[in-house]
């Protein structure tokens, strides 16, 4: 008689990644793949730049992605054997299900996002579906600064600059370059820092712009006009209508794919200003923004969330970059925590218009000195001396870097800044509720 022979499964891997939005300065994508399909950890932690990266090595995938780059998978069920498809977006895994025949199988809260700053690595081994494991590549150290305000702001603003340089640097140099501007702390600090670097690098200022998102009645376009007049860099400044009209929850929902109210809201001035720009200038293709500025220096109001307290958000590691973290009750496999999840509400705005970005405090290496600062020492662990660290570190650190004297202006959100809240609230509701039904709908 025959011994029976086991049954082999046939696995698949679909990569639906871009690989052109890779931005990678320090080897080649090829070598930085095969960093995270062999590792060791260390090596994946020195790939320096913007990625989504999966490796494969058998029945065995591995996946890694920087702060900036949304990062999904899906793993279908087929008789022969697993399917794992991969994507930046959910709908692009739905439409790959949907050729394959497999569509009966999605949901979106079936898909799973690969957490920031780990490596998440899959066995294909057939049913049921392996849970996957996690390696965190990215651990800065915590408190590793003096308590020199002066020192802090020189370092943090020179890694900021540092990772504006590298960017500059592969764009062609008659490209013009735009900064999402508000006028704020962190938007302010990322143009005065491409300003300063592109005349370093003897790159020509007059291709750089300020583009401010105007509805009107938003305070964001007079605080962006009174920060470059006071510095007497006016000429910069490029203001771009909106009308009220053009903001569509449905519309949002389906570019962000996601529905928390906050991120909904942010997400659609996102979209209304990458419009407005394509609009006007149908060829340009490079921005910079700030988002990660708060993150980075915890200024976000502590008293607006109840699950939150200074002790909880001083004392976890990168809290507001990552969320609670992997592992915890409250990180969703869906959507990740933190930045981790909400980068989503800048980069698929500037995805969907066809720009190519950066964020450059979302950067590991200014990570490192933002979690280097001693937070608990300077706060005293109060939420009135928190608040005003953000202020202080980055001017100081702009003036030391430039020479400029910074104007800081109170923190608002850009959704607020750019348009008057009443008027914004009377468009977007802000029940999540009836957000998150709206996007399931899209699925039913």
């Amino acid at each position: 008689m025959n011994e029976a022979i086991p049954h082999q499964y046939i696995e698949r891997v679909v990569d639906l990644l871009d690989p052109s939005t890779n931005h990678i300065y320090n080897m080649t994508v090829e070598e930085a793949r095969a960093r995270v399909q062999r590792g060791p950890i260390e090596a994946v932690c020195e790939i320096d730049g913007s990625f989504a990266l999966l490796a494969r090595d058998g029945k065995i995938v591995r996946m890694a992605r920087s702060l900036d780059r949304p990062m999904r998978y899906f793993l279908a069920k087929r008789a022969e054997g697993p399917a794992l498809i991969v994507a930046d977006r959910i709908d692009s895994i739905y439409r790959q299900l949907q050729a394959e025949g497999l569509a009966s199988q999605f949901h979106p809260s079936y898909t799973r996002m690969v957490p920031a700053h780990y490596v998440v690595e899959i066995h294909l081994v057939g049913c049921p579906d392996p849970d996957p494991t996690y390696t965190r590549f990215f651990t800065p150290q915590r408190n590793a600064l003096p308590t020199d305000l002066d020192e802090i702001g020189r370092r943090y603003i020179g890694a900021l600059a540092d990772e504006i340089a590298k960017w500059l640097k592969l764009i062609p140099e008659q490209e013009p370059i735009g900064v999402a501007f508000s006028g704020g702390v962190d938007s302010g600090s990322v143009f005065l820092a491409t300003y300063h670097t592109m005349r370093k690098l003897g790159m020509n200022p007059a291709r750089l712009k300020a583009f401010t998102l105007n509805f009107g009645d938003g305070p964001d376009f007079q605080q962006a006009r009174d920060f470059l007049d006071r510095l007497h860099l006016g000429m910069f400044l490029e203001p771009i209508e909106a009308d009220l009209s053009s903001l569509a929850v449905g519309e949002t929902l389906r570019v962000l794919e996601d529905y928390k109210s906050l991120d909904v809201e942010c997400a659609s001035m996102g979209l209304a200003l990458c419009r407005g720009i394509r609009g006007r200038y149908p060829d340009w293709r490079f921005l910079l923004d700030g988002d990660g500025g708060d993150e980075n220096l915890k200024d976000y109001p502590i008293e607006e969330n109840p699950e939150l307290t200074i002790r909880s958000v001083v004392n976890n590691l990168m809290l507001y970059q990552e969320g609670w973290g992997v592992g915890r009750i409250k990180h969703s496999l869906t959507y990740s925590g933190g930045l981790s999840r909400s980068y989503a509400r800048t980069y698929a705005p500037a995805r969907h218009y066809g720009f190519d970005g950066l964020s450059p405090y979302t950067r590991p290496s200014v990570i490192s000195v933002a979690e280097g600062i001693p937070f608990t020492t300077l706060s005293e662990m109060s939420v009135a001396k928190l608040y005003p660290l953000k202020g202080e570190i980055v001017s100081r650190g702009i003036r030391a870097l430039t020479g400029f004297d910074m104007p800081v202006f109170p923190k608002r959100r850009f959704q607020h800044g750019a348009i008057g809240v009443e008027r914004l609230r009377n468009h977007l509701p802000t029940q999540e509720l009836q957000y998150r039904k709206q996007f399931l709908a899209l699925y039913s």
